[in-house]
Order: structure tokens, then C-alpha cells, then sequence
């Protein structure tokens, strides 16, 4: 094996900030470490007002999985438009705002929670902003609604401080409910397009329905689902997640995923696919009130949709862009 050269081994703080995925995915990534074994192991250093089961849910859904987002649109989006939406001091302000927050909501004390308060919603709305400036200045209007989605993302996670704020328990379960719907939208519309992608470049031959009706179709389920959240409308949001759900498995068989199996890169994304659509319907089961055994706990479907889907898709999406974006190829190593 050939050993790296000295300009490939020494670090370049103008490369690391050069596109969002660089400092976001590691920070991401980390980050669900770190907050898993703290949460496993040592609760009881929780002691700031964000603390417990919501700080665990707060740092999994905001922390961990929108930052993995945001780090891929921003860059996603410089592919699409053509314009770098984030890098240098802009993306290092980003990370710094992300870095304060999760730090903050671990020490105790009010203006500690404040501070973490301020720079979790300034990482959301510079995010958008930035988004918004690169694709709307480009006409990229396939995404136009993606700056909107990371904005009621970051709206989702400061109603959701609000209410810890306040003590409003009923109001976090709402909150959190939305900003998981969120982070489905934002995973159904970017995955459903990109999986037949790469899916018909890696395997030659292989043909593959994009199902563009039937995705426009979801995302509509999608956002119905969030308004019965909003409405507290429970069979809406069944109906929602189920459409959702069930338009995902069919999605799933429609992709030839035995095809994939031999391309660990591809069935990845696939299995992410699936646990989605799996975790969708259960929730459409709890909403409806069909709750036999574990399906009692709302957790299940969280989880659900949360490890199977958002955390295994993660696993696939930064590996596949991390590649792409540095040049290797896109292939799996030992």
C-alpha cells in the first residue's frame, strides 16, 4: 500500500470549508456517537434545562440527522446551480453555530439553554437563506422547495426549545412529530430521485422507474400529514403516513432491488428505503389506533422510522457523496 504524501496527510482549513458535506457530515456523524454513548451511559451529566428523554430525541432528530442534511444540500446544491451556497468563514460560522448549540444544551443553567437556543436557529436559518439565495438566483425551481423545508425544519426544533422552555410536554410530542414528518419530506423528495439514479449508472443495463407522479403523490401524503399533526387530526395523519408509506414499498419493488444486492453502496440505500416505508405505515397503525404488543409505544414508529430509515440512509448518502466529492470511486472498500 502506498503511503500518503505530505501534502496529502497535512490538513487545509481552506479545503475542510471548502463544501458543506466536509465539517457537517463529521460533526454529524460524531455526534451521534458521542450523544448515544452519553445517553446510554451517562444520563445523569444531563443536567442542563434540555435534558433526559427530550434532550436524546432534541440532539438524534436536529443534532444528528437534519445536520447530515443540511451538510448534503449544501452540497448538492452547488452541483445543481452551479454556485457554492456555503464555504470559507460562511460554512465555518455554520459549524461553529452547530458546535455552541450542542455544547450549550449540555451545561446547566438558563442562559446556557438561551445560547444553545440562538445558535441552533441561526444554523437553520443561515442554511436556508443560503439555499434559498443559490437555487432561486439559479431557477432551479425543481428545488425550490427545499430552502422552505429546512426552514420549517429549524422552525420545528425552535418550537420544539420553546416548549421545553415553557414545560409544555403535550406540545413537545406535537413538535417533534412535525419535525420528523419534516425530515421525511426532505428524505422522500431527495432519495426518491437519487436512488434509480445511481442505481441505473451503477449496474449497466438495469432500467428502473423514477416514478415522478407517484412521488409528487407522497410528498403531497407527506404534508397532509403534517397539517393533521398541526390540526391534531390523527386518522388524517394515518391516511397521510400510509399513502406515504405504502407508495414507498411499492417504489421499492418497482427499483429491482434483487439487481442491487451485490453493490453494497446501492442495497443500502434500498434497506433505508424500506425501513421508511415500514416505519411510515406503523405510524399510519398507532394514529388509527391499531396498537397491538410494542406498536403501544410511540417510540416504535419513531424508532423506526428514525434508525431503519434516516440513520441507514445517512450511512449510504455520506459514503456515496464523500466519495464523489473527493474524487475516488465509487466503490466500497475491505
Amino acid at each position: 500500500m502506498q503511503a500518503p504524501t505530505s501534502a496529502q496527510s497535512r490538513f487545509s482549513l481552506s479545503a475542510f470549508l471548502s463544501l458543506g458535506f466536509r465539517p457537517l457530515y463529521i460533526c454529524g456523524a460524531a455526534w451521534a456517537l458521542i450523544s448515544i454513548a452519553i445517553w446510554i451511559f451517562t444520563p445523569h451529566l444531563l443536567t442542563g434545562r434540555l435534558s433526559g428523554v427530550w434532550w436524546h430525541a432534541h440532539e438524534m432528530l436536529w443534532g444528528f440527522v437534519a445536520t447530515i442534511a443540511v451538510g448534503f444540500l449544501t452540497t448538492a446544491s452547488a452541483t445543481w446551480t452551479g454556485t457554492n451556497p456555503l464555504k470559507g468563514t460562511a460554512l465555518g460560522v455554520l459549524a461553529l453555530c452547530w458546535l455552541v448549540a450542542r455544547l450549550a444544551f449540555l451545561m446547566p443553567g438558563q442562559a446556557a439553554f438561551v445560547l444553545g437556543v440562538v445558535g441552533d436557529t441561526l444554523f437553520y436559518l443561515i442554511a436556508a437563506v443560503a439555499l434559498w439565495r443559490v437555487i432561486f438566483k439559479a431557477r432551479n425551481k425543481r428545488n425550490y422547495i427545499l430552502p422552505w423545508a429546512v426552514l420549517v425544519l429549524g422552525l420545528s426544533n425552535l418550537l420544539f426549545l420553546l416548549a421545553v422552555a415553557q414545560g409544555q410536554a403535550l406540545l413537545l410530542i406535537e413538535v417533534l412529530r412535525v419535525g420528523i414528518l419534516c425530515m421525511v419530506f426532505i428524505t422522500l423528495l431527495i432519495a426518491r430521485r437519487v436512488i434509480p439514479f445511481f442505481a441505473t449508472r451503477a449496474i449497466a443495463g438495469l432500467d428502473i422507474p423514477a416514478h415522478e407522479r407517484a412521488g409528487q403523490v407522497q410528498l403531497v401524503a407527506c404534508v397532509v400529514a403534517i397539517l393533521a399533526v398541526v390540526l391534531q387530526q390523527d386518522y388524517v395523519l394515518a391516511m397521510g403516513a400510509a399513502v406515504a408509506g405504502g407508495i414507498a414499498l411499492y417504489q421499492l419493488v418497482q427499483w429491482k432491488p434483487l439487481e442491487v444486492v451485490r453493490v453494497p453502496l446501492l442495497w443500502v440505500l434500498y434497506l433505508a428505503w424500506f425501513f421508511l416505508g415500514i416505519g411510515l405505515l406503523l405510524a399510519a397503525c398507532y394514529f388509527v389506533g391499531w396498537r397491538p404488543f410494542l406498536l403501544a409505544r410511540q417510540a416504535v414508529y419513531m424508532h423506526v422510522i428514525a434508525m431503519g430509515g434516516f440513520s441507514i440512509m445517512i450511512i449510504g448518502m455520506i459514503t456515496r457523496t464523500a466519495l464523489g466529492h473527493t474524487g475516488r470511486p465509487l466503490k466500497q472498500t475491505a
